[in-house]
């Protein structure tokens, strides 16, 4: 199957993006266990085994268009000395996950590539429900102080 060249771009930084989502998240998850919070550890071990599907799902699409994945260059996981450096380092991941997906998402459309547009756009949908999530946790946290 071939693709264009630039959309196995896109899926190739996806995939490093969503790799060092995984890193990112369960690095604070362990942190978080240390710290004796096993609410927040578990719910950041859910966030890293939910990136690592979207890896999985980029994986495959780059397999299918013939293509061997490589993740290049994670970004360096983000931890903090509290829950809300935590959440506000979440919060610049996925806000730039967001960024990556709508440009991926408008790419694949220009080439009427419909199956990587979909995916992208799927992922994307995820990604945009963690920013509400992360939000809507940071909001509550300054609420209760």
């Amino acid at each position: 199957m071939s693709v264009d060249p630039r959309t196995v771009g896109w899926l190739s930084r996806a995939l490093t993006h969503e790799m060092s989502a995984v890193q990112q998240y369960l690095a604070q998850s362990v942190l978080a266990h240390l710290w004796g919070d096993e609410a927040l550890a578990t719910y950041l071990r859910a966030e890293a085994v939910e990136e690592l599907g979207h890896a999985e799902r980029l994986m495959e699409r780059l397999i299918r268009v013939g293509v061997t994945p490589s993740a290049a260059n994670l970004a360096p996981a983000r931890l903090g000395r509290s829950v809300d450096e935590l959440l506000a380092a979440d919060r610049i991941l996925e806000a730039d996950a967001v960024r990556v997906y709508r440009e991926a998402v408008a790419h694949a459309a220009r080439m009427r590539d419909a199956d990587s547009a979909q995916l992208f756009g799927e992922i994307l949908e995820d990604e945009l429900a963690h920013v509400q999530e992360i939000d809507r946790m940071m909001a509550e946290r300054r609420q209760h102080g």
